[in-house]
Order: C-alpha cells, then structure tokens, then sequence
C-alpha cells in the first residue's frame, strides 16, 4: 500500500508543467489525487480507500493550503470540498483555472443545484454530493483520468467494460466510453463523467423512454439516493453543451411525467 504523502513544501524546480497529469505519476504508474476538505476525518477515510486502490494520495485541509502545492507540484486529478474555511473550494477551482487544467471533482455536502452549477462552469470535471459511496468515487476518478490521458490503459473498472459500454453511433451522435469522448456532426462535446453515463444509457436505445430512476441507476451504479431533480440538471447542461455546437440540437426529449429520450430523426 503505497503511504500518504503530507503536504510538505516542494521545491519549485522540480514543479512540471501546469497541467501535471503525466508528469505526477510515479514510476511504477500510481496515479496521485489531492484530496482537500477540512474534515479530516473524511481525508482519512478517503485517502485509505483510495490508497487500497492503488493511488497515491497528499492531503490538505483547506483551500489556501492546497493552492501552492497543487500549482507547484501538480497531481494527476484532485477532489475538492466546496465549503472549507480561509479559502472554499470555488475560490480554490478558480485559482487554480488561471493556469491548470488539471482534473478536478467537487464533493457537495447537500444536494445544492446552484453550487454545482457554478462548479462545472468554473471548470470542475464533475461533482459528487455527499453522503457517496467510495467505489462511486473511484469509478469517476478513472473515468476522467482516461479522458484526460486516453492512451492510458483501461482500468478492470465497470467503466471501462467495452462490452458493457461499447462504441455507440446514432445519427450525429458519436460516443467512445473507453476514451469518453463526445461528438454531434464530428464537432467535439465535453461532458462531465455523470453527464456522459446519462446520455449513453439514452442514446444506447434511441425512442425509448427512460425514467429519472434508470438514468440514475446507470449514472449512479450504487445504491446511493439521488433526488429527481439532479437527472434534470444534467439533462439541462447537456442540451445547453450541445446547442453551443449546434443551436438547433434537439435529440433529448421530455415526456412530462415519463421521462427522456433520445431521438435524432
């Protein structure tokens, strides 16, 4: 089990470039996430678990602390706390936007839809809300590490299964879950982890209705409570991610009451 490494001073020469995706990973391929909340005891329990995965974990218990470090001696991906004291996870993300794009997930501590839309348009890659499970966490992790680096080889995850998720073509549409890229009429569309899983257990069965509870079963693979209106806002950011490559998109249908569907006729 690889051991927690403090958030110690580094020294800036031995800093890489701003977007340290490659550049962090040890040599025996360990992928290091920074893990900033002020609870420690959820540090703690992350950076076990995370660890029994094998990551490499550094831990900082606010914002203003992590926001050298990170720049300094940037890790693969990080988690971030929304609400932590000196310097919140917002303040923290928009920092650190300035001159990364290293991949960065926010756990919210309730279901606040205007955090975590103000999250995803400062840049946030996806978002979490508290209470979650820990696999939920290490499924998305490697899901945007693939992104972020898809010549990475696949981790035996649920995720990247290609028979459960293989290539999916429907019209304009075209899906690649083992580098989870997105594109409508060859144009790119970036979608957040959540997003991604949503729109493919859609687009998997074009016409066909799926309820708010089978596009969280599919986004959501635990059995953790998610309210109806988190389905709605993805949905909602994922039209507005499509009309910005193409304003006439409309492939997301809603059957009020029902659910959604995928239809591109």
């Amino acid at each position: 089990m690889a051991s927690t490494t403090p958030p110690i001073p580094v020294n800036p020469a031995q800093s890489s470039a701003v977007n340290g995706s490659s550049a962090a990973r040890r040599q025996d391929g360990a992928d290091v996430v920074a893990l900033v909340d002020d609870d420690r005891n959820i540090l703690t329990t992350l950076s076990i678990a995370l660890q029994e995965e094998g990551f490499i974990t550094r831990l900082y218990s606010d914002g203003q602390t992590a926001l050298k470090a990170l720049l300094e001696n940037p890790p693969d991906i990080a988690v971030f706390d929304i609400k932590m004291p000196k310097m919140d996870g917002m303040e923290l993300l928009r920092r650190v936007r300035e001159t990364s794009s290293l991949p960065v997930i926010f756990l919210t501590s309730k279901d606040d839809e205007s955090d975590e839309e103000a999250g995803l348009e400062l840049g946030a890659d996806d978002y979490i809300s508290k209470p979650f499970s820990q696999r939920l966490l290490v499924a998305r992790l490697r899901a945007i590490l693939r992104r972020a680096d898809p010549a990475r080889d696949p981790e035996p995850d649920s995720l990247s299964d290609e028979a459960s998720h293989p290539i999916v073509s429907r019209g304009r549409l075209f899906m690649d879950p083992a580098r989870h890229y997105v594109a409508w009429n060859e144009r790119q569309v970036s979608l957040t982890v959540t997003e991604f899983l949503i729109l493919e257990a859609l687009a998997s069965r074009p016409g066909v209705i799926k309820s708010r509870n089978q596009l969280m079963d599919a986004a959501y693979p635990d059995d953790i409570f998610v309210d109806d209106r988190t389905v709605d806002s993805h949905i909602k950011r994922m039209r507005r991610k499509f009309r910005m490559v193409d304003p006439e998109f409309t492939a997301i249908d809603t059957l009020y009451g029902a659910g959604y569907s995928f239809n591109d006729a």
